[in-house]
């Protein structure tokens, strides 16, 4: 089994359409998603997440994501902090972190990215600050868009349900620009491979 090992805005774009989301495990690798606790708590520090996912604290969804999400020893605990405390500190002074209107990876994104040097896991985000980060340590990390097309190539997600996740995005002007091109090039067999708008 492999932990794919969603971040907060990723999970707030899935978790609404895509039931059930953690724990279920898809593909030849026997992927399993889940999520920590600190992305829940983060939901909940953040009266913008709140008020924009109403859903969030749906009894259905607080259920899974209690028998779901990742249980830590005290062990990995520390072992966790330590490298969550290593990797907040690295972009600090570091000017590629503040391009194109960025901003460094916070604290939930560290710990999110630091999970994977404790358990071995995929981490899944659609921000490019976490993306620099993981890649100056050889982080495993997949963009949103990724996971649906893994869950998609295994059968756990309809075309239908893309179809969806895609025009919720656009509705809630959540869309990325990584997304937007992987509309018209790893989904183009869904959506065509030009932009119509």
């Amino acid at each position: 089994m492999t932990l794919v090992l969603l971040d907060t805005n990723v999970y707030l774009r899935l978790a609404k359409r895509v039931r059930p989301l953690l724990g279920v495990p898809f593909s030849d690798n026997n992927y399993v998603i889940t999520i920590l606790k600190d992305v829940v708590d983060e939901v909940h520090r953040s009266n913008k997440l709140t008020f924009y996912n109403p859903w969030f604290d749906a009894k259905e969804l607080v259920t899974e994501r209690l028998a779901k999400q990742v249980r830590l020893s005290g062990d990995e605990k520390n072992r966790l902090n330590a490298a969550q405390s290593v990797l907040h500190n690295l972009p600090k002074g570091d000017l590629r972190y503040l391009k194109d209107g960025r901003s460094p990876p916070g604290m939930t994104d560290c710990r999110v990215l630091a999970f994977s040097q404790i358990r071995s896991a995929v981490i899944v985000t659609d921000d490019l600050g976490m993306h620099l980060l993981a890649s100056d340590v050889e982080i495993t990390v997949w963009h949103g868009y990724e996971l649906l097309s893994n869950m998609r190539s295994s059968g756990m997600i309809s075309d239908v349900l893309i179809r969806e996740i895609y025009e919720a995005l656009e509705n809630n002007d959540d869309m990325t620009k990584s997304w937007k091109v992987a509309k018209h090039t790893i989904f183009a067999d869904i959506f065509g491979d030009t932009a119509t708008t």
